[in-house]
């Protein structure tokens, strides 16, 4: 199994590389994966005890996500998949877990700190701990340190907790004191609790990037008739493009 500091190092030149990003700044995972070649997201709720999956033909990749899990575990899903799709060649399909705590095999735990290390690089952790929190070591980092790390970085409260301990930021017992009343720490420090919540039932069942894109060339090429490209749209739970979308949109 790959050590952390390489792990952190291939999320560092993916991150430059591939999407042109720096060590710094927080990602946008859903535009960045919506945006890449051959690349389809689907979002589709999956239970309790699945993250997601990713599925390989070829050059076409499937990420799936599962919308009943926070904005922030979302988040760290996918970057959790891109690492499969970058770095592990031998595989057609793969059904990832939700506990980061649980015993998994090497390419499952490299996944996973790969994902942590993508959305919030070593350099850029230390950083704002020193920086932003004002706390100049390790192990005195407090609840209210950990919502606005969350917060910045775009972490689950799990992913937070889970690095902060791999990386001695945090005692496992401490950590274990901060696994509940999670948004309500997040609304008394005046925080959205968006990143703590699933994706509203309206949008836990879609699909973005290639496929769509796919469905739009086609139509446009005059290789699939309009009836079949709304057949598409709606195989691919997007009703909102085929009726469309509810409110036209400011101009602001």
């Amino acid at each position: 199994m790959k050590e952390r500091i390489e792990l952190n190092s291939d999320a560092a030149r993916l991150r430059r590389r591939e999407f042109g990003i720096g060590t710094d700044p927080p990602i946008d995972m859903f535009s960045l994966a919506a945006n890449s070649e051959n690349l389809t997201l689907v979002y589709y709720p999956m239970g309790e005890r699945i993250s997601g999956m990713c599925i390989r033909d070829g050059s076409n990749i499937v990420i799936g996500v599962n919308s009943e899990t926070t904005y922030g575990r979302q988040r760290f899903t996918i970057a959790h998949e891109l690492y499969h799709i970058y770095f592990h060649d031998n595989f057609k399909s793969l059904v990832c877990s939700k506990d980061l705590e649980r015993d998994k095999d090497s390419m499952e735990t490299e996944a996973d700190m790969f994902a942590s290390y993508f959305l919030a690089p070593d350099e850029a952790v230390r950083d704002f701990i020193i920086s932003k929190l004002k706390k100049g070591r390790k192990g005195t980092l407090e609840l209210s340190d950990i919502v606005r790390l969350e917060q910045h970085f775009g972490l689950s409260r799990q992913a937070a907790l889970w690095r902060l301990v791999h990386d001695g930021y945090l005692a496992y017992e401490e950590a274990n004191t901060m696994k509940t009343g999670i948004i309500l720490s997040a609304l008394t420090l005046g925080f959205d609790d968006t990143l703590y919540k699933p994706s509203p039932e309206e949008k836990q069942y879609a699909a973005y990037g290639r496929y769509i894109q796919l469905a739009e060339e086609l139509k446009g090429k005059g290789i699939i008739s309009n009836g079949k490209y709304e057949e598409l749209l709606l195989s691919g739970f997007r009703g909102d493009m085929v009726y469309g979308p509810e409110g036209e949109g400011r101009y602001d």
